[in-house]
């Protein structure tokens, strides 16, 4: 019995070996036939909302009235559309204004900043003082310096002239706050979370465990404060201070930002680190008015074209093999064991 299980193990070790290899042979000749399509991997899709909303109506109609019902909605949709453009074409009525949507789901460190500021580029190519960009921002916040740069790239639109509306459905907090302060007009669903105005850094430390194990840990620097508090290393009271002081000149540049993005707020009141529901932002003036984004880009579509702006950047096809890889690896570990 023992035998046999040394050489079944023997076996799917073989297997194994030869199925690894298969699979980096035909990832080199992918990446090496796909070198010279890495441009491609970057683009900027355009879709107009109202064409999304127009079909929905279509389809509830379709299904909801009679035929004559359908027939007589279809071609008073027909005229209308007609007439307008008619209207349009001898100068009767203003060609609409137009609503660039941007969407924001922010992790710890910002990452969809770099098809935001790709997506900004474009939008201001073209966008004019009498239109408008609409961001729907999900974040709770992350790292200081990401979050200053996408506020900063909200602020390139501001000094377009052109209207900022930004939107939150379920929370902007710190660093999200931070963007979202930028605005002309915040719109919040009533229990999304606002706020969480200030600054927090942690970090573990294993010096007793270290010199539990007589483990000595070195770290060298030129500058007195270029490494204040280390995980390996004692941390002094001296270094606790600096550190602390840096953490409250942030929080008070962080203040300084709201106060001057937006001075209807209370800033000493609210800059305590805590966050509220939207409900209770909208009486500290952290937010503008109580609507969720999809009930404001309905309202909108009525009276003026909605442009969904999406710069999308793709992985790599190494990137996207290597997880393969490291899944196929991590099935056949599996397997083994069993």
């Amino acid at each position: 019995m023992s035998a046999f299980i040394a050489e079944y193990g023997l076996f799917l070790a073989k297997t194994i070996t030869i199925v690894l290899a298969v699979i980096a042979i035909v990832v080199g000749i992918i990446i090496f036939a796909s070198r010279g399509r890495e441009i491609g991997r970057e683009r900027l899709e355009i879709k107009k909302l109202n064409d999304k909303y127009d079909e929905m109506t279509d389809i509830i109609h379709a299904s909801t009235l009679d035929k004559d019902q359908l027939k007589k909605s279809l071609k008073a949709e027909k005229k209308e559309k007609k007439d307008k453009a008619k209207q349009l074409k001898h100068g009767d009525i203003e060609a609409r204004k137009k609503i660039y949507v941007l969407n924001f789901d922010g992790d710890i460190k910002a990452s969809p900043l770099a098809s935001l500021r790709e997506e900004i580029s474009a939008i201001l190519t073209v966008a004019k003082p009498e239109d408008e960009v609409f961001l729907n921002l999900q974040s709770g916040g992350g790292l200081v310096h990401a979050y200053g740069l996408a506020a900063s790239q909200l602020m390139r639109i501001k000094d377009k002239n052109i209207p900022l509306t930004i939107s939150v459905d379920k929370i902007a907090a710190s660093g999200g706050y931070m963007m979202a302060c930028v605005a002309d007009k915040i719109i919040a669903a009533p229990f999304s979370i606002i706020g969480s105005i200030g600054v927090i850094a942690q970090i573990p430390n294993f010096h007793r465990l270290l010199k539990k194990h007589d483990i000595e840990f070195e770290q060298l620097t030129a500058g007195e404060f270029k490494r204040t508090l280390t995980m390996f290393g004692e941390n002094s009271d001296k270094a606790r201070q600096k550190f602390q002081e840096e953490l409250e000149d942030t929080h008070t540049l962080f203040k300084e930002f709201i106060k001057d993005h937006r001075p209807i707020v209370d800033v000493d009141r609210i800059a305590t680190g805590e966050h509220w529901p939207a409900t209770r932002a909208l009486e500290m003036n952290l937010v503008d008015l109580l609507k969720t984004s999809d009930d404001y880009l309905l309202e909108q579509a009525n009276e003026k074209d909605l442009y969904q702006v999406t710069y999308t950047i793709k992985k790599s096809i190494g990137v996207r093999m290597g997880w393969f890889i490291q899944s196929m690896i991590e099935r056949l570990m599996r397997q083994s064991t069993l």
